[in-house]
């Protein structure tokens, strides 16, 4: 059974971009919530599993909506805490060089107009395919994280309850505020390391996944 990873940060750690009343509901009310479900899936189905990534991708080729709708959400979300930090420095060296070949320098540009435009709940992703970088954007609960052969370096949560608190119905300036003064560009380079062979890409936190009682 999965469990819920503690945030990396304190709850006010990434004021005044993300308030502490939001990282505690968005943390402790949503993120624990689809852990919660997909636990109570997993006890009475897929309890061979070993890793909440093996469980996404097995629920998405079987069909497993519901199931795949809150493991894949759970992932998302332990993915996108570690996307942010308090510590921020800019990219450098070839991954930075790697950023403006594919955007021509505008990928922050590319990055908030890929979140705005997108209709509805989801996700905005900067991803790396073997070193090559995209801007992409998945709906509701879908992943990236499932797709063979591509490495996320980045993801900034599109639902609602990921930004109303602090900044309304304004998705552009949370998207501005995040890129500016939130995502964590040290994760990302690792990312950047680890699609072209070099590290070991992220993974659900190690321990986060315990066999369930009854296999």
């Amino acid at each position: 059974m999965i469990v819920l990873p503690a945030l990396p940060y304190a709850y006010d750690a990434l004021q005044p971009v993300v308030s502490e009343a939001t990282m505690r509901t968005h943390h402790d009310k949503h993120h624990a919530r689809y852990v919660d479900v997909t636990n109570e899936i997993l006890a009475d189905t897929l309890t061979d599993q070993t890793s909440l990534e093996q469980v996404v991708i097995r629920a998405w080729h079987r069909g497993a909506r519901k199931l795949f709708n809150n493991a894949a959400q759970a992932l998302n979300h332990g993915f996108f805490w570690d996307c942010m930090s308090p510590d921020l420095s800019p990219p450098s060296g070839e991954f930075a060089q790697a950023l403006g070949q594919a955007f021509g320098g505008n990928a922050r540009a590319e990055f908030i107009a890929q979140g705005l435009g997108h209709f509805g709940s989801g996700w905005v992703w900067l991803t790396a395919d073997r070193g090559a970088l995209s801007i992409v954007t998945t709906h509701d609960g879908d992943t990236v994280l499932r797709n063979e052969g591509v490495t996320p370096l980045l993801v900034c949560d599109l639902w609602e309850h990921a930004y109303y608190l602090d900044y309304k119905n304004d998705r552009g300036a949370y998207l501005s505020g995040w890129w500016d003064g939130a995502a964590n560009w040290a994760f990302a380079q690792r990312q950047y390391e680890a699609s072209l062979g070099r590290a070991q890409a992220w993974a659900y936190p190690t321990g986060a996944f315990v066999a369930a009682e009854t296999a």
